[in-house]
């Protein structure tokens, strides 16, 4: 038999809040997906017709229940703050960061790759490319090494736009 599962309550600043995510065409489907979890929940849903209502594994809505509840208390300080409020509970919803190896290139490393971007390019170009990018960057000493795709991640985070070649 399965566990009573502990009620889910929200206040109205809360649930209006997590609908407006729930209606919002720009907000990440992942971030919406959670937001009506959890709504779902404070109306009394069991894990298993949210899962089933939403197509997703009972275990993804438990961790969410889970995660909710234990942060609710973290999120009544922002009761009366309704700007802060939205953004806490975005944290809440958010995917926390996952193991990994760290990044190969410091930050440093990624500003003076998007200051020489910004420069103009050598004469013999009329535009920077990505490869150009690449040889000036390893060049002067920025980088030892450093792959296009990288370059354009980079630049693409940076609101940049180059020639692929």
């Amino acid at each position: 038999m399965a566990r009573p599962l502990l009620p889910l309550t929200l206040s109205s600043e809360q649930q209006s809040i997590l609908e407006t995510i729930v209606r919002s065409r720009e907000a990440p489907h992942s971030l919406v997906q959670r937001a009506q979890i959890v709504l779902l929940a404070h109306v009394g849903n069991t894990n298993k017709s949210i899962a089933q209502n939403l197509g997703l594994c009972e275990e993804t809505v438990g961790f969410w229940r889970k995660r909710w509840l234990g942060d609710s208390i973290e999120l009544e300080k922002y009761a009366d703050q309704s700007k802060k409020l939205r953004e806490a509970i975005s944290h809440v919803l958010a995917d926390k960061p996952r193991a990994g190896c760290p990044g190969v290139f410091t930050a440093e490393q990624i500003c003076q790759l998007l200051a020489l971007a910004c420069e103009t390019p050598p004469e013999h170009l009329s535009h920077w490319t990505q490869p150009a990018l690449v040889r000036t960057a390893i060049d002067r000493g920025i980088v030892d090494t450093i792959s296009l795709s990288s370059i354009g991640r980079f630049l693409k985070s940076g609101g940049f736009e180059t020639a692929s070649h």
